[in-house]
């Protein structure tokens, strides 16, 4: 995908053409969010195949293998697919891979604040279908849709939710020691140390969990962050890579050309392009 942000809807007739003829399983390069109004999905995502009913929510991250397929319910389809890329909200992406990477699937009651999710969804695309769209706009409202279901997952799930487990808890305790140090040139074995564990048993659980290695976590949250700066600063390609750890502009270009296909500066030409 190459835009920002992308909103549509899934009705009956594409539900029947995507169940006629499912992708096989796959990862992808944004996060995606789907709301189901009506009808029903399978999903299959850490390996597990789980059928939910609408209204239900679903929160795919990045580099998650799955394959989603839409179903109908008493002849009724109606669901809305949100894509993003992971900087266009940087500050909250980590917390959503925290929240939802054991709980991918979630199921709502058909109540008035399930409804104002749904409306909260006719307002995103109304938005992102003007001529002159802000994404400023889109943005938070998408903030608002997050915090809504946020809402509505604690008073459904975290009241009677048990533990997960011990890697349940580790990532946890993983992702919020990286997000008060990613800036920092730190590498696998310093978050291990803290964690009390070995290297090589972090990278298991976080291969496992989120299909990145420690060190491709930690270079993920730094790039989010470099895409973050040089769309919506004015500070050099020096001063953004220095603030995130990288002591050479060459070294930092060079990863961030690896792991996005294009330079820093090839990057912000693009989004001024988009934005404008």
């Amino acid at each position: 995908m190459t835009e920002l942000f992308k909103i549509f809807k899934i009705g009956a007739a594409e539900a029947n053409q995507i169940s006629a003829m499912p992708d096989e399983p796959h990862s992808h390069d944004f996060e995606e969010l789907i709301i189901g109004i009506e009808g029903q999905i399978e999903h299959f995502i850490d390996f597990e195949i789980t059928s939910l009913h609408a209204p239900l929510v679903s929160f795919v991250s990045k580099g998650k293998i799955h394959r989603v397929i839409p179903k109908l319910k008493d002849g009724k389809c109606n669901m809305w697919v949100i894509r993003f890329k992971s900087e266009f909200l940087p500050e909250i992406t980590f917390q959503l891979y925290k929240t939802y990477h054991k709980n991918a699937m979630l199921k709502l009651p058909n109540d008035y604040c399930f409804k104002r999710i749904g409306r909260l969804c006719e307002m995103i695309q109304e938005e992102a279908c003007q001529n002159q769209k802000d994404l400023s706009v889109v943005k938070h409202l998408l903030l608002a849709l997050f915090m809504m279901i946020e809402t509505e997952r604690r008073k459904s799930v975290l009241n009677h939710e048990k533990s997960n487990g011990e890697q349940n808890t580790t990532l946890q305790n993983f992702l919020q020691i990286l997000e008060e140090n990613y800036k920092r040139p730190l590498g696998v074995d310093f978050y291990a140390e803290k964690l009390f564990m070995s290297s090589r048993n972090l990278n298991l659980i976080c291969k496992e969990i989120l299909n990145q290695t420690v060190t491709e976590l930690i270079e993920t949250r730094k790039l989010i962050e470099a895409k973050n700066q040089l769309t919506n600063t004015s500070k050099n390609i020096s001063e953004i890579g220095f603030d995130l750890g990288f002591k050479e502009k060459t070294y930092f270009t060079n990863v961030f050309k690896k792991r996005t296909g294009q330079t820093p500066s090839e990057f912000r030409a693009e989004m001024k392009s988009i934005l404008s």
